[in-house]
């Protein structure tokens, strides 16, 4: 039972690696969604730290750190604190952090199919991003999952594709560290256990084994075609997860 229940993440974590390595992001968003199906939110949350880190450290990795960082640190600040601050809207109810994470999904999935075009930012105050950050930490610390609106936001200040890469790698890194400050007193993870040590090993090995798979792929997948197909299985995702919490 207990391999089964290893294999199940590693596949789960391959395919979450797999749509990093084509699209750039995705990786909580996919494992958390599909793990959300069968296993309670919070250690759907918790076996995503380390792969999420794990992935994240070379795309912190450029020349555009100290304009970055000077720009968007409010936000980033404001998602650790959020995160880690927030109250449990849904007590310790899985169904309601089901609820939670099966709305976030559905509406990132419908913005993927709608893709407005968001408004341009990039003259504003650095303080407009601690409202995105604020708002992203409270969706991370329902859903674990940390895309809305703080890619939108993003998105809005026009940065250019190597710069954004980078903005995605860090900012991804800042809630993964709070939402792992956060789990850390979960009574629904067992930290230190050997059984959870060899499933967050099995995902890890899946992560990086998708995130290779998905880099091979990238040039014949990442395309308009993929996005929306993307987007659909997020909606239904979404979806699944709404039924399960009701």
């Amino acid at each position: 039972m207990e391999a089964m229940r290893i294999g199940w993440v590693l596949v789960v974590f391959a395919i979450a690696g797999a749509v990093k390595g084509i699209t750039g992001m995705g990786l909580p968003t996919v494992a958390v969604s599909l793990l959300g199906l069968w296993m309670p939110p919070a250690q759907a949350a918790a076996l995503l730290v380390l792969p999420s880190l794990a992935t994240n450290v070379a795309q912190c990795r450029g020349r555009h750190l100290r304009p970055l960082a000077a720009r968007l640190w409010p936000g980033w600040v404001a998602i650790a604190i959020v995160t880690v601050c927030a109250p449990d809207l849904g007590g310790a109810r899985a169904d309601a952090a089901r609820a939670w994470l099966g709305g976030v999904l559905a509406c990132y999935g419908l913005w993927g199919l709608w893709r407005p075009r968001v408004p341009d930012l990039s003259a504003c105050g650095r303080w407009t991003g601690a409202v995105a950050g604020a708002a992203t930490g409270l969706v991370t610390a329902f859903t674990a999952v940390f895309v809305l609106p703080w890619v939108p936001y993003l998105q809005a200040l026009r940065l250019e594709k190597d710069a954004m890469v980078q903005a995605l790698g860090l900012s991804f890194t800042v809630a993964t560290l709070a939402l792992a400050v956060r789990l850390q007193a979960s009574p629904q993870v067992a930290w230190g256990s050997v059984s959870w040590g060899m499933t967050v090993c099995g995902a890890l090995a899946g992560a990086f084994a998708g995130l290779g798979l998905g880099e091979v792929l990238r040039g014949r997948l990442a395309g308009q075609a993929f996005q929306k197909a993307l987007s659909l299985v997020f909606i239904g995702l979404g979806a699944a997860n709404l039924v399960r919490a009701g």
